[in-house]
């Protein structure tokens, strides 16, 4: 899994790109948790439309970066994720406890 990472007036964008399994997910999880360390951005958005697979380890890191946003006073949202991702989100109740955000509007 690669990631573009920029921020603008205290808002993160992250873009999450190819699978994101339990290799990934740690390196990943590292580097991000670093910069929200650095920059401690007010909100957080984990662009998921290029993101093509998602496992347990996947549910475990955006869960970690929900956390740690919380923990810096900062919300996460979660930016078109697709219907796959989408689906394991749903599953796992995490659509209920992180906002999600698509081209069609919030879910």
């Amino acid at each position: 899994m690669d990631y573009s990472l920029e921020t603008t007036n205290g808002v993160m964008v992250i873009k999450l790109y190819g699978e994101m399994d339990h290799h990934s997910a740690k390196s990943a999880r590292e580097e991000i948790d670093s910069a929200i360390a650095l920059e401690s951005p007010m909100i957080l958005r984990l662009d998921l439309s290029s993101l093509s697979f998602c496992d347990s380890s996947g549910l475990g890191f955006i869960m970690g970066r929900y956390r740690r946003m919380e923990e810096i006073g900062g919300t996460l949202t979660l930016v078109d994720p697709a219907m796959p991702i989408m689906r394991i989100l749903r599953l796992s109740g995490l659509d209920k406890l992180i906002r999600t955000e698509t081209s069609k509007g919030v879910k």
